[in-house]
């Protein structure tokens, strides 16, 4: 059995991320499912368009088992997620490019946000921990 080196770094990659790092990769790879199931319907390619949203699909699912419901905050966002996953099936069944682009619009401005809350999270986190 051959090792593939980029596979290892990948599985090195989210095995030692932090919880709010898995959360951005999460965002990312619900943005590239997004892109090719794009192309996958200009192409006319139904098996992976539907593929590739039923991946986006589980994404937007696990984000939404992991969600934190317990602060209005987080119910509004599993609201904002569970129209995003039907809005996925809808685009799925009508191959509609227009739906795909309104919820990579979605998911562009929750991953942006994310990684907004990391960076100041890490600046808090060493300005009082002090030197490092």
């Amino acid at each position: 059995m051959s090792v593939n080196p980029y596979q290892t770094y990948q599985n090195n990659a989210v095995n030692t991320a932090s919880p709010g790092d898995l959360t951005l990769m999460l965002y990312n790879g619900c943005l590239k499912f997004i892109k090719q199931a794009k192309i996958a319907i200009e192409n006319k390619d139904v098996e992976t368009k539907h593929m590739n949203l039923v991946k986006a699909q589980n994404i937007i699912t696990e984000l939404m088992v992991t969600l934190n419901t317990d602060y209005e905050v987080g119910k509004n966002m599993m609201q904002m997620y569970d129209y995003m996953k039907r809005r996925l099936i809808e685009a799925n069944t009508k191959s509609d490019i227009a739906i795909l682009n309104e919820v990579e619009g979605y998911v562009a401005e929750f991953r942006d946000t994310w990684k907004e809350v990391i960076r100041i999270s890490r600046q808090q986190k060493y300005a009082v921990g002090g030197q490092v």
